[in-house]
């Protein structure tokens, strides 16, 4: 896959274009359903995949709305589009002057003139345009001004989408990483960087590796015990990772810190990306460090135990 971080960076393709356009946080089941279509349609047309994606997503700019949290970080959607098939992924930077484009100007600059558009597969409920004022109706007149065909996505294939990320995001709010994965057709994963911490975890045996995530919108699960994984070293490895503020030895801001099993090479400054397969437990306060420490080789058990039984 080709991927752009602007439209001026793409040079016109020769071939035309089966454009899908739209956000694809999380690029999970719902979504994969549309771009499978894409992906097919492209193959049997001899034209180029291709999605047009945003970034920052658009109610940052039009709401500045800051709190949203995304499932997804730039680099994570392009490893996931990837995985589907995708040949061209366009991802321009939204602002209030792209946002002002009108529809036919986004229509005959954007569709036409720099991504060659055949075909786009849209929603039933697209809109698009200064103000969003255009819809697919319009969207279909000017296919017939310019040369292309609109394929609608069903009502209910759009609700399905919208179900499975409301779904998604009210799960990892909830520490639910079970319904989580199933709606992404995916483990869920965070990706980070091993940066130093207060080191507590080896002074009872249990080492960790701090993960600091690289994005501040991506949505962290719920606080507490979860079953991982990761690649290290190109090799697989399990582990429980502790999503909190670790109350027993007074801290204050949240954590993402790792105890892999079986493994104890130096991750400081590497990236890794963590694999999130099961909830243990909340996080809770304990009255020791040996009480903790109790509690951690029961975790381990545990965690064990899934692993042997279902991973």
């Amino acid at each position: 896959m080709k991927s752009f971080n602007n439209l001026n960076s793409l040079k016109t393709p020769l071939r035309k274009t089966v454009i899908t356009i739209g956000t694809f946080d999380g690029v999970h089941i719902g979504h994969k359903f549309v771009l499978k279509k894409v992906v097919e349609l492209a193959d049997k047309k001899k034209f180029t995949s291709t999605v047009l994606t945003f970034f920052p997503h658009p109610r940052m700019v039009l709401q500045q709305d800051s709190s949203i949290k995304l499932l997804n970080s730039i680099k994570e959607k392009e490893e996931l589009l990837a995985q589907v098939g995708i040949e061209n992924l366009i991802i321009h930077p939204f602002d209030l002057e792209f946002s002002r484009l009108s529809a036919e100007d986004f229509v005959k600059e954007v569709l036409v003139n720099k991504l060659n558009v055949g075909i786009i597969i849209i929603g039933h409920d697209h809109r698009f345009g200064r103000n969003r004022t255009a819809n697919i109706d319009d969207l279909i007149e000017f296919g017939k001004e310019y040369g292309f065909e609109v394929q609608e996505i069903s009502a209910k294939e759009i609700d399905d989408i919208a179900i499975s990320s409301t779904k998604i995001r009210t799960a990892l709010s909830e520490g639910n990483i079970s319904k989580a994965n199933k709606y992404l057709g995916y483990n869920y994963f965070l990706s980070g960087k091993v940066v130093s911490g207060r080191q507590v975890g080896r002074t009872i045996g249990f080492p960790t590796a701090n993960i600091e995530v690289f994005e501040n919108y991506k949505l962290i699960p719920k606080n507490g015990v979860y079953i991982v994984s990761s690649a290290l070293n190109k090799d697989k490895y399990f582990g429980m990772m502790n999503i909190g503020i670790n109350p027993t030895v007074e801290g204050l801001e949240q954590t993402i810190e790792v105890h892999f099993f079986d493994f104890n090479n130096d991750l400081y400054d590497k990236e890794i990306k963590i694999e999130i397969h099961s909830r243990i437990r909340d996080e809770k306060k304990y009255n020791s460090l040996e009480e903790l420490k109790l509690q951690l080789k029961n975790d381990e058990f545990t965690s064990r135990e899934f692993i042997k039984n279902n991973l």
